[in-house]
Parts: structure tokens; sequence; C-alpha cells
């Protein structure tokens, strides 16, 4: 058993079983992104790889306002979850499903509006391209309302660990899509329309299949009109901002890089940057559902204020994450040529070796950006504004855009690909400048460089963490948390009935939880004392079970049974189960018995 030690295990598979699902959710994007390319290059050529091209930063801006609902709704049901105040999660689910409708149908209207007054002229002097972009786009927008309505279920799936049914739609929109790709691009020679009406129908697929749940009333979540708020729209907006602002500039990135790459490269060097951003795109859903997980699990330490398990969510995301992703950049390096070859054959064309310089340089940033979204992500959950907007307006347009625009008059289509790696080592550089200008020091550890305020959480005394692994370790539970309440001036009751519970309690989720299957599995049990309260809290990762369930099915006559339990629901100032993220989670406050407490100290 470990006390006050660093010792975060439940946490890393909590995080790793929750990275593939966000992981899939990514990546339907850049698999569908990926397919197009390689059906455009293939099967229809160069005008409609160009078209996609110029497409790509609607699409991203897109994406981004999308984003902006899904995380400010993420950030904000997660720290309500951590509150244990579920009414408030069932508000804010019921905006943003509002928002997100309102802001499909106007981007129906602006895109169909851009192919009838051709709009595609102010982007590219090229005819054949306009007009590959003119029938790409009226495909596309049949699937803008599901694609967009999806990301909205899907993160509520997740906080509610009903994420079998992203993985299930996943999985079916990825059958249906190849299948229609080959249909109506190869076979009915549909062209670039072929190309957007293939994910279309694949996403309302998936759609329909997400509703399922929702539908069947298997989720917490329902559309309530009731008690709703403007000021909960502009919560969920100013919330999730700082991140979906990132891919807003991205989208103003995307025009900038257009541009030069067609002023001094020209389509070729387009046609190259579009095949690369496809395969980076794909291999970015790696770091992207790392963020996406430590986004829910920072937001719910900050509503518990656990100090512990935010820099340990941090601790996982740069320490485990950097070398997995460093390793993948080091691969695609090494396979440059044949992810080249996906796209063009012809080894003599110019195009070809511009990509394959592409795939050398571009995996140079993906550690990098790790560091830097994991710390964007802290800062967005923990309000720290000016970091977030910094680092989202360096990384999502000024260093890229103005390291290309040195570097591609002496260097070409080199040029373009370095800023990315220069752009990533500048973030970092920032990163540390604000830790040493907020702490006056400079940071000697990730807590530090995290710059977590000294007034969050409570300090070290204040709380003792535990973790237990086997029924050996529990024995000794109750004697730990009786020893840190007496040296608190705790009182003798409050102290004695805390640590039977918590005996209990882990006893019971050893002996039942551990044997329901043969994973491994851990019991966190973390106790803090403040503002003359003791909160208890118990995380375990193994089937859900609410011991409040158990405790009306006892026996009243029966003593002998759930001793614990019943004494410290006698004594609680609230006694909460809430199943988050996967995990089993109690909570229970007990308000400290002042008098005894007074005696205790002054003995």
């Amino acid at each position: 058993m470990k006390s006050n030690l660093t010792d975060y295990r439940l946490l890393t598979r909590q995080f790793f079983r929750l990275l593939p699902y966000q992981i899939l959710l990514i990546v339907l994007s850049s698999i569908n992104d990926i397919l197009s390319g390689l059906f455009a290059s293939n099967y229809i050529g160069t005008d409609a790889m160009s078209a996609l091209g110029l497409y790509s930063p609607f699409d991203t801006f897109l994406i981004a306002i999308s984003l902006m609902f899904v995380i400010g709704s993420q950030i904000i049901c997660g720290k309500f979850m951590g509150r244990n105040e579920i009414e408030e999660t069932k508000k804010i689910f019921t905006v943003d499903i509002l928002i997100t409708t309102v802001l499909s149908i106007l981007t129906i209207i602006f895109l169909l509006s851009a192919v009838l007054f051709d709009m595609g002229r102010f982007l590219t002097p090229d005819v054949a391209v306009q007009q590959a972009l003119n029938r790409y786009i009226p495909g596309i927008v049949i699937g803008i309302f599901p694609y967009l309505m999806s990301q909205q279920f899907t993160a509520f799936l997740c906080l509610e660990n009903k994420a079998k049914y992203t993985t299930v739609a996943s999985v079916v929109f990825l059958f249906v899509s190849l299948s229609l790709y080959y249909l109506f691009v190869s076979v009915f020679r549909l062209g670039e329309f072929g190309l957007g009406l293939a994910p279309s129908i694949g996403m309302w697929i998936f759609l329909l299949i997400e509703l399922k749940p929702y539908v069947s009333g298997e989720t917490l979540y329902k559309i309530n009109f009731s008690g709703l708020k403007f000021h909960d729209a502009w919560q969920i907006i100013k919330t999730g901002f700082p991140s979906a602002v990132i891919d807003g500039y991205q989208a103003v990135l995307g025009f900038i890089l257009n541009s030069l790459i067609v002023m001094y490269v020209g389509s070729v060097g387009l046609s190259a940057f579009a095949a690369t951003q496809v395969v980076m795109l794909i291999v970015g859903t790696i770091p992207f559902g790392m963020i996406q997980v430590a986004r829910m699990l920072m937001s719910v330490s900050i509503g518990e204020e656990d100090r512990k398990t935010l820099v340990d969510v941090m601790r996982v995301g740069l320490f485990r994450c950097i070398p997995l992703i460093s390793f993948i950049s080091v691969f695609m390096i090494i396979l440059a040529v044949p992810l080249t070859r996906l796209f063009y054959r012809d080894q003599s064309d110019p195009v070809f070796d511009l990509t394959v310089m592409g795939f050398r340089i571009l995996p140079l940033l993906l550690p990098l950006s790790v560091f830097r979204m994991q710390f964007s992500c802290y800062a967005q959950t923990s309000g720290k504004d000016v970091l977030s907007h910094i680092l989202a307006l360096l990384e999502g347009v000024v260093c890229v855009a103005f390291f290309s625009a040195i570097l591609i008059r002496p260097m070409g289509m080199s040029g373009v690909y370095w800023a990315y790696p220069l752009n990533g080592i500048v973030c970092v550089i920032v990163i540390v400048l604000y830790s040493l200008i907020i702490r006056k020091t400079f940071p000697k550890n990730l807590e530090q460089l995290m710059a977590v305020p000294d007034d969050f959480g409570v300090t070290e005394d204040a709380r003792i963490d535990i973790t237990v692994r086997s029924i050996d370790e529990v024995v000794m539970v109750s004697q730990q948390v009786t020893d840190f309440c007496h040296k608190r001036g705790i009182d003798k009751r409050t102290a004695f009935f805390s640590g039977l519970f918590l005996e209990e309690m882990a006893a019971n989720v050893v002996k039942h939880g551990f044997t329901k299957d043969r994973k491994n599995h851990s019991v966190d049990i973390r106790i803090v004392h403040k503002n003359d309260e003791v909160i208890l809290r118990i995380k375990d990762d193994c089937i859900p079970f609410d011991p409040l369930e158990r405790l009306e099915f006892l026996d009243p006559s029966d003593c002998t049974k759930g001793v614990g339990i019943r004494l410290v629901h006698n004594m609680a100032e609230s006694f909460e189960y809430q199943n988050i993220l996967g995990l089993n989670v109690l909570t229970i406050h007990i308000n400290v018995n002042q008098e005894h407490s007074r005696r205790n100290s002054a003995q």
C-alpha cells in the first residue's frame, strides 16, 4: 500500500482505456480525408486533390466551431460531475444540441451559396480546380448536420462511459464510406460529387447508431427545455473558445499557406502539401485523442479540487504519451517514400519529391505538439486564459505563417514544412517563460511548470492518498486514516468511523470487484480535511457498483452487515455515488465535531 506517494496506475489505466474511443472520434474525419485523397488522386486527378486542399480550411473552420461547443460542454459538465451537480449537466446538454443545430443550418446555407455564386474564383485562378470544388461541395453538404451532431453526442457518451456506441458507429461508418467511395467514384464515375456524397451518407448512419441510447433512455442526458438560460450558451462558447480558436486560426493559416504555395511553388506544391496533410491528420488523431481524455480528467479533477490528480493527469500525458508519439514520428520518417506512393506513383513527377520531403520533416512536430497541447488543455480547464490564447495564436497561425513567409523564397516547399517544428519549439519556450513570470522562479518540477495556484485544493498535510491493490493491504487502511485524523485534530468518533468505513469499502471492492474479471485493479482512497469538514473519496475501475443501492437492501435488524456504511451514512452531511468516465467514485462529506476537535488539538 502506498500512502501520499505518486501512484497513478489507476489514472494511467483510465487514461489509456478512454484514449481509443477519443481517437475513434477524431479518426473519422481523418480517415475520410485520407480516403478522399486516395480516390481523388488515383481515380479523378490532381485537380480534385487541389479542390480538396482548397476546401480544407473551410472544413477546419467548421470543426473549430463545432469543437468549441464540444469542448466547452465537456469541461463544464466534467466540473459539474466532479461536484455531483447532475441536473446542471442536463441543461448544458440541451443548450449544446440547440446551438449545434443552428450552426448546421447556417453552414449548409453558406456552402450552397458559395457554389451558387461561384466563390471558388476568389481562391484560385485555375478554372478546372474551381469547377472541381463546385462539384465537391454539394455532396459534402448533405452530411454537415449528422457530422456536427455526432461530435456532440459522442462527447456526452464518453462522459457516461458509453463509448461502445461510438465504436460500433465508427466501424459501420468506415465500412459504408469505403464501399460508397468505390461505387460513386470508381464505378458510377460521379467524380468530386461522389467524393463528398460517400462520407455524407456514412455520417447519417453513424448518427442514427449513436441516437439509440438517447432514444431508449439509456443515458443520463435528455432534451429538456425547462430552465434553459442564454447564459449557459455563453458559458459553453466562452469555455470552449480557447481550444476551438486554434482550429479557427488554422483555417486562416490554411488560406495563407495556400496563397504562399500557389505564388512561390505552384499547383504542384499545393498537391504535395494536401497529401502530407492528409497523413498528418490521421497520425495527429493520437495526440488529439490524448488531449480529449486529458481535458475530461482535468475538468473532473478541478471540480473536485484534486491537486494531486490534476498534476498526475499532466504527468501521464507527457511522460507516457510523448515517447509513444516520438516512436511514431521516427516510423513515419523512415516510411516517407512508401507513404508518398499512396498518392503519387510516378517518381519522375516533381510532386513526388515534394511529398517525400514533407513526410521527412513534418513528423518532427508531433512530440512538441503533445507538449503544447497538454499545457493548452490545462490552461483552458483551469482558467489560465492568457496562456491559452497566446499558445492558440502562436500554434494556430502566427509562428507557422511567419516562418513560412520567411523560408519559402530561399527554400521552396521545405521552408513551409520546416515552419511547423520551429513553431513547436517556440511554444515550448513560451510555456517555460509563462511559468517563470508567474512564479518568479525557474520551474524545477512539473507542478511548478504548470504554475498551479497555491490556494488550489489543499496542502500536503491536509490530505492523505492511499492506493490499495490487494486484500493484504486493506487491513492497514483504518489505521492510516485514524492516524491522519488524529494529527489533524479531528474528533475520535469521526476518525474511528471514517477509518472503519473506508476499510470496509476497500475490502468490498477487493473481494467482489477485483474478482469479476481477470484484469488488474486498484482502489484509490483520498481523505481531505478542509473547512471543518472531512471528505472521503474512493475510486476504483471495477464494474459499476452503487453502495447506496446496497444500503437500501440491508436488513435493518442485522447489525453485523454493512456496519461501516450504515454508521457513516448516518454521520455524513452528504453521501454521493457516481460512475465518472468508467470509474466508481464515492464521495462522503462529514462535518467535524468542533468541540471534540478543539479538545484533541489542545491535548
